[in-house]
């Protein structure tokens, strides 16, 4: 009979990767607390900095989230004074969204606190490449099955 081992939760990657993005998002939340910003709001954020103005749809597209989703989340962010949104000239179904002065104004210190996090890991940029491709390998190959069976 073969020496099959029990499955040891430490040695799980999936515990591993759920861990780390736990402790990921308890580092977020604490330097963004200073701009009212939650993870999801920043990553936003991060999106319309490098690309806005975007319309919901595709600031959803480069999140992978839903416009049931992204819809409160940008209620929050208006209300805070971080973007405007407005309907398409062109098409009114369509909802623009813009960035503030405000926004635009607090981009570097909102960056300089989350640098933080590459300090603490004090990563070369080659391991950082490397997490970085592994963790899109893995991704990759997830999608591939999962719509196989979904």
């Amino acid at each position: 009979m073969p020496n099959i081992q029990p499955i040891q939760l430490d040695s799980q990657l999936c515990f591993q990767l759920y861990t780390a993005n736990k402790k990921f998002n308890h580092f977020y939340q604490n330097v963004l607390k200073p701009f009212n910003l939650t993870y999801p709001q920043y990553i936003a954020m991060l999106t319309l900095w490098q690309y806005a103005p975007l319309s919901v749809k595709e600031l959803g597209g480069h999140l992978n989230l839903d416009s049931g989703t992204l819809t409160p989340l940008l209620k929050r962010l208006e209300s805070h004074g971080w973007i405007k949104r407005n309907r398409s000239e062109k098409d009114e179904r369509t909802v623009i969204i813009q960035l503030t002065k405000m926004a635009e104004g607090e981009k570097e210190e909102v960056f300089g606190h989350v640098k933080k996090c590459f300090e603490i890991l004090d990563l070369e940029e080659t391991d950082k490449e490397n997490c970085a491709e592994s963790i899109a390998m893995i991704e990759k190959k997830l999608d591939q099955y999962n719509s196989k069976i979904d």
